[in-house]
């Protein structure tokens, strides 16, 4: 069998399992976040932290539970880190420097986790399960009810409540997120990733010395880091490392779990605003944009180009032999089409327009199907500006599921689009123009460029993989980054949150004859045409002086 043919045969049992999952999965959580009723465990969380479940909230107060809830995650991740080498289970690892410390705390309170330092060389136990992994959840858990709240938004009318943040945090969490991670995690053990609390130890004798590596509760970590699209790897090498994932089993497995929550979550918004043809539309649109990006990246890397080429097949450098060409593209477009994060490959490595893909892939707003909650609001945010763009073709006001989409609506949509670019951009010129920041490149010219590009466009949109050949463990790219992912992450959801309780507060508008369908085939080549044309005017000039320009002079 063809590595080609073996690829198009994993993509499609990938389909197959997403689609076996997205009917339970996604009623299950239109359950979750419709049920008035609280389980016993819950209510001892509710009664811990002073939170009334049942009491509803407009907006600015679901906004400040965000905020609060999330000030106070970084707060304590960072005195984690920061008293780490006081802490039992350490390792005999040091305290994590200030600047460190910050960007690891803001990196996974905002759902990112890039990394800037060797897990395996700086994180102990403690830090690593008490710290980091318990972020992985409820970070997940945040973006997800903030996607629920825009839903809720768009299901009710004539009231500003969108629901309690601290019931759908603690729901999300302990009904969704937990029951899947256990499961997966048994898979993961199976597959062969580790799960212990194993010192470091030597592993074998080698010419010139000895090997060491430390154990850790990897698989419990793993399963979530997929799951909550989080990424951050307990290794340095992250999903490319045997002891995350050791076969091609598990890496397909991976990939699913990066893809679960984020599709389903599409017949849950079907579910709740009582039209499933609408869950449909958008996971269309997710769909066409997903598929589009893996066999472009499928073919670029498979693509010869001179001998080395020929006799490996592809583009091999960076890949691992047991996944291949295939594998690894399958799961390249799918961490980066998603606010994940982990990879299985040396994403530096790939070829020049391979690269761009990647690229592209964050910058479209990781939407297809995005991240945990954040891909789902993002997409609607992208169907309310092409619902704009219609009515203005046609002279019409524009319509959305019943929603008159006006001049507050569509202000908040274009603050919400136009923010993370700008973050991007602006921190990649300043990091270009001052003379510190570039000594951190590896490489220079194109590629140099696009190291720095990559960094910010994973930083700002919470994605948190690597070109990898920057050394991003400096006080500038540790402050800078750390700021573009905590500005990334909540900035959006003031808008996303505004925008809900605006549309919460109206009258539903009836369907006639000149409405809009938001539902049929034509609507959705019109989001994806809009999300493709609002990308490109944005960063084509950034996108040609870094992967472009190094793509075509291959």
């Amino acid at each position: 069998m063809s590595p080609v043919t073996a690829g198009v045969l994993q993509l499609l049992a990938l389909i197959a399992a997403l689609a076996l999952a997205y009917r339970p999965l996604g009623d299950h959580m239109a359950r979750v976040y419709s049920s008035e009723r609280h389980y016993k465990p819950e209510k001892w969380i509710y009664k811990a932290i002073g939170a009334n479940p049942s009491a509803e909230m407009r907006w600015p107060a679901y906004l400040r539970a965000v905020l609060a809830f999330s000030a106070v995650s970084v707060l304590f991740l960072y005195l984690l880190q920061r008293l780490q080498g006081s802490l039992p289970g350490s390792l005999g690892f040091v305290s994590i420097d200030p600047d460190q410390a910050f960007n690891t705390a803001a990196s996974f309170v905002a759902n990112t986790n890039w990394q800037s330092y060797s897990g395996e060389q700086a994180m102990g136990h403690v830090v690593q399960t008490g710290g980091l992994a318990v972020q992985n959840f409820v970070s997940a858990a945040v973006g997800m009810a903030v996607a629920v709240a825009l839903v809720r938004g768009f299901a009710r009318s004539r009231t500003g409540e969108l629901g309690n943040f601290w019931a759908d945090l603690v729901r999300g969490t302990v009904r969704i997120l937990l029951p899947i991670s256990v499961i997966g995690a048994l898979v993961l053990v199976a597959c062969g990733v580790i799960q212990n609390f194993a010192g470091i130890h030597e592993v074998g004798q080698f010419a010139g010395g000895t090997q060491q590596w430390n154990g850790g509760a990897v698989a419990s970590q793993e399963v979530i880091k997929e799951l909550g699209t989080n990424g951050g790897g307990y290794f340095n090498a992250n999903s490319a490392h045997p002891f995350e994932n050791p076969t091609p089993f598990s890496n397909l497995f991976e990939v699913f779990l990066i893809l679960l929550i984020p599709s389903a979550l599409t017949r849950t918004f079907g579910r709740m605003v009582g039209n499933l043809r609408q869950g449909y539309a958008v996971l269309a649109t997710m769909g066409i944009i997903w598929v589009t990006f893996t066999g472009l990246m499928m073919w670029t890397e498979f693509a010869h180009h001179g001998p080395a080429f020929d006799i490996a097949g592809g583009a091999m450098e960076g890949k691992e032999t047991r996944f291949g060409i295939a594998a690894s593209s399958i799961f390249s477009v799918a961490t980066t089409l998603t606010s994940t994060g982990a990879v299985n490959s040396f994403h530096s490595s790939y070829t020049g327009l391979g690269g761009g893909i990647q690229l592209l892939g964050m910058q479209l707003g990781e939407i297809a199907p995005g991240g945990v909650g954040s891909g789902l609001y993002g997409m609607l945010i992208m169907a309310i500006i092409a619902v704009f763009i219609a009515g203005l073709m046609v002279g019409r006001t524009p319509e959305y599921l019943g929603k008159k989409i006006g001049t507050r609506e569509i202000k908040l949509a274009a603050c919400y689009i136009l923010i993370t670019p700008a973050l991007v951009l602006c921190f990649t010129a300043a990091a270009m123009a001052l003379p510190t920041p570039g000594n951190s490149m590896m490489n220079t010219g194109a590629h140099g460029f696009s190291e720095i590009l990559y960094a910010y466009t994973s930083g700002a949109n919470n994605n948190g993989s690597a070109f990898a050949g920057l050394n991003a463990d400096t006080q500038w790219f540790n402050t800078t980054i750390g700021i573009a992912m905590l500005l990334g992450r909540f900035l959006p959801m003031v808008f996303v949150l505004a925008l809900a309780g605006s549309l919460a507060e109206q009258k539903p508008v009836p369907e006639t004859a000149g409405t809009l369908r938001t539902d049929k085939p034509l609507y959705a080549g019109l989001l994806v045409g809009t999300i493709l044309i609002i990308t490109g005017l944005t960063y084509f000039p950034a996108l040609a002086l870094g992967p472009l320009a190094e793509g075509l002079a291959a």
